[in-house]
């Protein structure tokens, strides 16, 4: 059948549709934006049936720049924007309310009354989390509280919940297929990453009825069959990770070690652990990498909340850029003898500092400082903000030497200045892909693989191919300087 794999990646700005061939290249692709909803300070939604739109449209148009036809697919992997919460009718298939996005923060009152009552340390020795509202139980609390009938109706059967990947599985199969993986549901707050399964007292405490959870599978597994009606023939679904897991598995970092970080609308950072369920001391995230043949393998997680929003945040809202590839150029001509830091806070801090009430600032400005200036600052911004997360990593996991190479991926990844700054102030090598869509070939492996049409996991990793190292030039007393301004502008940050 030629080895033609799926990857639907569903993200938290637009939808993509990737055809991978038998040798792993992509073969056809498709993007689609969608439209960002703020109903009030610090809320952000989607439209679920706008998503679903996107993917029916991207999938429809890859296939036909690829020049093939669904029938000649071996099978769907599907990724997608993690803790994103919808609720739907479970005769209908009708959300009850927008998707309410992982960025949205309108649940830290809650957050607070759980973590006043010594919530926390139950929910993060079960689950690996922090009581945050980033995570997607308080989420599916508040759709309950405060739609109508909603818990009633939970109760009984009547609705579903899901993250993304389920939602889309659900109406590609036409309702025959309420499932999820190991991944997705490990970052709900309600998913016991050591027992791997939903865990009744957690369900309890966030008023979650059993009746409205998904199956929960391996990440490579039999999830559903598309309807026919929607591409034209019956396609299996075999393989699905969240975004930052998949990417884990596209940049083949199947040792324990090695490292990834991903660069999109947030930053995402994950350290394979193996089979060693890390328990952090420095508020990162304990959380399953993937689980393959019914084993799991853990790993350790940094979030950052703002990494190429920033750059958005440049062209939409300061309007100092047209386009995100200006910004490397502006910050290359910016005064070295400026240092201007931006923290940005946006919607809060991420890891380690787990702050939700802290917001965004801009530190060391003159009469001088322009958009160059604010250029190098958004991005060096991403690259302290990932030191930060690799310092508490080591910290955390004693058998992970400091000379650790860091597999990068995503959309600011092919900014040469960015990632030679990264690597300068890491002072540790950066390693950037051949294919920097390592988060739809991570879930394509996980299908193909599962298809057997794509090679085991040893071989794959054998196939991932580096287009550039990049090496630490900065000498040592620019980078100390540069890291305690750092320090001290997220230290006044902080709420």
């Amino acid at each position: 059948m030629g080895g033609f794999i799926l990857a639907i990646d569903q993200g938290t700005t637009s939808s993509r549709a990737i055809i991978f061939d038998g040798q792993q290249q992509i073969a056809g692709a498709s993007h689609k934006e969608f439209k960002q909803y703020f109903p009030k300070s610090g809320w952000v939604e989607h439209d679920p049936e706008e998503i679903w739109q996107t993917v029916l449209s991207t999938v429809e148009d890859a296939l036909a720049k690829a020049g093939i036809k669904a029938g000649d697919l071996s099978g769907i992997g599907i990724t997608n924007q993690r803790e994103t919460v919808v609720v739907w009718d479970r005769e209908t298939g009708n959300p009850i309310h927008n998707a309410i996005v992982w960025q949205d923060r309108r649940t830290a009152s809650y957050c607070d009354r759980l973590k006043k009552q010594g919530l926390e340390k139950t929910f993060t020795r079960k689950t690996g989390l922090l009581l945050d509202p980033y995570f997607s139980g308080t989420k599916l609390n508040w759709l309950l509280t405060n739609i109508d009938r909603a818990q009633a109706r939970a109760a009984k059967g009547e609705l579903c919940f899901g993250t993304i990947d389920t939602f889309l599985i659900w109406r590609l199969t036409g309702g025959k297929s309420f499932v999820t993986d190991a991944t997705n549901a490990s970052r709900t707050l309600l998913y016991n990453i050591a027992d791997n399964a939903w865990d009744d007292e957690l369900l309890k405490i966030l008023k979650v009825p059993r009746a409205m959870l998904p199956e929960v599978k391996d990440c490579a597994a039999d999830f559903g069959v598309t309807d026919p009606a929607l591409f034209g023939a019956a396609v299996p679904i075999l393989g699905v990770a969240g975004d930052q897991q998949a990417a884990t598995i596209g940049q083949a970092c199947f040792k324990p070690g090695m490292l990834k970080s991903t660069y999109g609308t947030g930053c995402f950072a994950l350290l394979n652990t193996g089979k060693d369920m890390v328990r952090s001391k420095n508020r990162l995230l304990t959380t399953i990498a993937y689980k393959l043949d019914g084993e799991t393998t853990y790993a350790l997680e940094g979030s950052i909340f703002v990494a190429g929003a920033a750059v958005q945040w440049l062209r939409d809202g300061l309007k100092v850029i047209k386009a995100a590839p200006d910004t490397g150029t502006l910050a290359e001509s910016a005064d070295p003898t400026q240092e201007v830091y931006l923290v940005p806070a946006f919607t809060g801090l991420g890891a380690p500092h787990w702050d939700p009430d802290a917001r965004g600032a801009i530190f060391g400005m003159t009469r001088n400082t322009g958009p160059a200036e604010f250029a190098r600052a958004a991005l060096e911004a991403v690259c302290y903000q990932t030191r930060d997360l690799l310092e508490a990593m080591h910290k955390d996991w004693r058998n992970n030497g400091k000379e650790t190479v860091l597999r990068v991926d995503g959309g600011m990844v092919a900014s040469d200045w960015t990632m030679q700054r990264l690597s300068d102030l890491l002072d540790a090598p950066v390693d950037r892909p051949v294919i920097l869509e390592t988060t739809a070939l991570g879930v394509a492996w996980l299908a193909g693989s599962r298809a057997g049409v794509w090679p085991k996991q040893e071989d794959f990793a054998k196939s991932w191919a580096r287009d550039r190292r990049f090496e630490p030039a900065m000498d040592e007393t620019t980078r100390k300087t540069k890291l305690k301004g750092w320090r001290n502008a997220v230290k006044r940050t902080l709420s």
